[in-house]
């Protein structure tokens, strides 16, 4: 028997107990407190990175931080809206979902359709906001895995077939995204699917010959690539060309470097005038590090830890109550928001290659705060249901 095949098997086994459900509703109240504070500190931090390149855009020094002040509200919405629908309606319309990304992805790649920005086609311009589309990409696919795991669970953890299936469809998503090109979507995408047929069960031996394919396959693209290779090659010594293509990443770290242990003080940050490229957005926490010292620093990720922990233990507890799919669901969206923030502190900290993803509930990005908003309102309905004895309403 597997290490996964027996945690499955004890989350049938194991007895929830009345005190367990009592901390369950105390820490979702931290739970909304550690996200409050993401969303607000990320909200400040969006102010003070943004307010010299929106003076010199638009002649509005405040211009990104009113703009982030309505995506969050709009996100908060969306989350309140979304903690009032039952996890059986998400089950149910999961291959909807799946089917409406696919079409929007490929939506994307029409000449004329899709905004182009750097040199990537990832946006469909709505007039005022435009939307990525891999971001929501995302939370269909956890969506649409996590009612695949329930209705064929037994089949991916004991056959070759039922494992491969689903990764059939990740080599759709792959191809659609390489199309743009969204590597790093790619990365997240995939790792948070391997992650969930991990914790399903599967067997060990496939699972471990997946990765190493999967590794492979992700080194292959990054050698046939030569601007991937270029971001590798940096990576590992930015500082043998600090004025071209290691120039972000040495700003990033003379940020780090400056903000000591308690940091310069907020607005004090000299990285983000015009030296440090995208400070509010895929670099938002070098300018934190630098205006909040390591302290704020590791603060940060300790919040970060605590809400991929607290999803964790909320998937848990439903798979011990039988409601597997909110299982699953809490699980993915730990994943994630875990791997997403993961990569985007490795890369603002110089110890992964530089990859355009933004810091979850903190960078700027429309479409960023709204799905995480999102991910957050269905982790709360999965732990409502949880509360509830793992029955929807």
């Amino acid at each position: 028997m597997t290490g996964t095949g027996i945690l499955w098997r004890n989350h049938r086994q194991l007895p929830l107990r009345h005190s367990h459900m009592a901390i369950v509703t105390q820490s979702d109240m931290l739970l909304l407190l550690v996200v409050g504070v993401l969303l607000a500190v990320g909200l400040l931090m969006v102010g003070s990175a943004s307010i010299s390149i929106a003076e010199r855009q638009v002649g509005m020094p405040f211009h990104y931080l009113l703009r982030q002040g309505v995506y969050v509200a709009a996100g908060v919405v969306l989350a309140v809206i979304i903690v009032q629908i039952p996890l059986r309606v998400w089950q149910r319309v999961g291959p909807l979902l799946l089917l409406t990304s696919m079409a929007l992805l490929l939506l994307v790649l029409i000449p004329g359709v899709g905004r182009n920005v750097n040199g990537a086609t990832r946006w469909l311009s709505l007039g005022v906001f435009s939307l990525q589309v891999s971001e929501l990409a995302k939370v269909a696919l956890i969506i649409y895995a996590a009612g695949y795991l329930v209705r064929r669970g037994d089949e991916v953890r004991t056959t070759v077939k039922g494992f491969l299936k689903p990764l059939g469809l990740l080599v759709i998503f792959a191809l659609l995204l390489l199309a743009q090109p969204d590597f790093g979507a790619l990365v997240v995408l995939g790792a948070t699917l391997l992650g969930m047929l991990f914790l399903a069960g599967v067997r060990l031996w496939l699972f471990g010959l997946l990765v190493v394919v999967a590794a492979g396959a992700l080194a292959l693209l990054a050698i046939s690539s030569p601007y991937r290779m270029e971001r590798l090659t940096t990576f590992m010594n930015p500082w043998a060309d600090p004025f071209d293509s290691g120039f972000q990443l040495t700003q990033a770290l003379i940020a780090f470097g400056r903000g000591n242990w308690f940091g310069v003080g907020l607005g004090g940050s000299v990285q983000k005038l015009f030296y440090l490229p995208e400070a509010h957005t895929d670099f938002l926490f070098a300018v934190l590090a630098e205006e909040l010292g390591l302290f704020g620093a590791l603060t940060v990720i300790l919040l970060f830890v605590f809400v991929v922990w607290r999803a964790l233990a909320i998937g848990r507890t439903a798979a011990q109550l039988g409601a597997h799919f909110g299982a699953y669901l809490a699980y993915g969206i730990a994943l994630l928001i875990g791997l997403q923030a993961f990569i985007n502190l490795g890369v603002n900290m110089g110890v992964l290659p530089t990859k355009g993803l933004t810091l979850p509930l903190m960078s700027y990005g429309g479409s960023s705060m709204l799905v995480s908003c999102i991910a957050i309102g269905l982790l709360l309905r999965v732990d409502l249901e949880n509360r509830r004895g793992g029955q929807s309403s």
